[in-house]
């Protein structure tokens, strides 16, 4: 089950992109726990963190016709990373990510009594907006911003 604030948000994302509507069911079918065949993956991978991609995705290009996805990531306890195949109308196109909630709570300050990064508050409260990278493949002014 998905934390309330987190699938009004996702609903809202899908609403406002321009994705293929057999696209957008499957999302949420995806977030539902049921079968998605436009969201693939390469590996396990928990689906919270598949879900904060597709939100990050959906936030940053939602004008992308978007038809199909296939996830080649890694998950790990504070991060998420990989590369993300998008098929859209108007052809493929590929973003390399890492999700990092350690990342996210030392950008916001966040930290424990025992002065470690508070990853917890972090994917908590920031959710799908602790993302340290955000690249296109091929696109030379990118860059992954500090670990």
């Amino acid at each position: 089950m998905l934390p309330y604030h987190f699938r009004e948000e996702l609903d809202a994302l899908l609403a406002a992109s321009s994705a293929e509507p057999a696209f957008r069911d499957d999302v949420v079918a995806f977030a539902e726990g049921r079968a998605a065949p436009r969201v693939e993956l390469h590996r396990p991978t928990p689906r919270i963190k598949v879900l904060r991609l597709l939100a990050q995705l959906l936030h940053a290009e939602p004008r992308l016709c978007i038809r199909h996805v296939v996830v080649d990531a890694w998950s790990g306890c504070a991060d998420f990373r990989g590369a993300v195949a998008v098929h859209a109308a108007d052809g493929v196109r590929s973003w390399r990510f890492r999700w990092d909630c350690r990342w996210g709570a030392e950008q916001e300050g966040w930290f424990t009594a025992w002065g470690t990064p508070d990853q917890v508050r972090a994917a908590d409260e920031l959710g799908w907006r602790c993302f340290a990278r955000w690249e296109l493949e091929g696109d030379p002014s990118a860059v992954e911003q500090d670990a």
